[in-house]
């Protein structure tokens, strides 16, 4: 790949998989990054338009969103093969996501994410899909880009989630006016045909609205917070 292309895909994602997925490369380390598009994740209840609906959504890079209008049971599931994944690299996958402003029945109830590597053992953490009190108003805009995408790094086959480790329980604004919300973080040893299976689930009863999501990325985030790997 020329130095011209490198960059050209460091500073802009182009979308493969009739326009699914983005992929882009690291700037500095040339490693991979993705990001899987709502349409290319499992929403329950996203074919019902009673629900969910989808449109256009000129902040993001794919050509349709997901707006959450009104469900009890909000679940997404994602699924990536490691093989995609650079190899000997510390990734992260993020929920992309707005709040509309009425967006309501998130805050102060935690969702559940469960995560499953390379058939490895499921892990569980809880985080909030609402920022903090009195971050939450300068969120609740449908925001334009206002800038060029930054990509972060990203990592492949038999990795290992770090036990016990509590993450952002919280989003956090993105350069691009988006949300986003760790959900895993892991290190991809050597790379394989192993799957990354993430779900993300609110089931608590109560009603809830107002989601906008663009999609999940992956991309790789500093090795040294990374202390097991299983070896393959």
């Amino acid at each position: 790949m020329s130095a011209k292309s490198h960059l050209s895909l460091c500073d802009s994602p182009i979308l493969i998989d009739d326009g699914r997925k983005s992929f882009a490369l690291e700037k500095w380390t040339g490693r991979k990054c993705y990001m899987l598009s709502a349409r290319d994740l499992t929403i329950i209840w996203s074919n019902s338009p009673d629900y969910w609906r989808w449109l256009p959504d000129p902040d993001s890079r794919f050509s349709e969103v997901a707006e959450l209008i009104d469900v009890c049971w909000f679940e997404i599931n994602d699924e990536i093969s490691i093989q995609m994944l650079s190899p000997e690299t510390s990734y992260a996958a993020y929920l992309v996501f707005k709040l509309t402003t009425s967006a309501y029945g998130f805050e102060g109830h935690p969702a559940e994410i469960t995560v499953e590597l390379a058939g490895s053992e499921k892990d569980k953490r809880s985080v909030f899909l609402v920022p903090v009190r009195g971050q939450r108003r300068q969120h609740q805009t449908l925001r334009r880009l206002t800038g060029l995408f930054n990509c972060s790094r990203v990592s492949g086959s038999q990795p290992s989630v770090p036990a016990g480790k509590s993450y952002g329980k919280y989003p956090k604004e993105r350069v691009d006016g988006w949300l986003e919300i760790e959900l895993v973080e892991f290190y991809n040893k050597k790379g394989g045909d192993g799957k990354l299976k993430i779900c993300l689930r609110e089931t608590g009863g109560h009603w809830k609205g107002g989601v906008i999501v663009q999609g999940i990325e992956i991309r790789p985030k500093g090795e040294n917070k990374i202390k097991q790997a299983i070896a393959t």
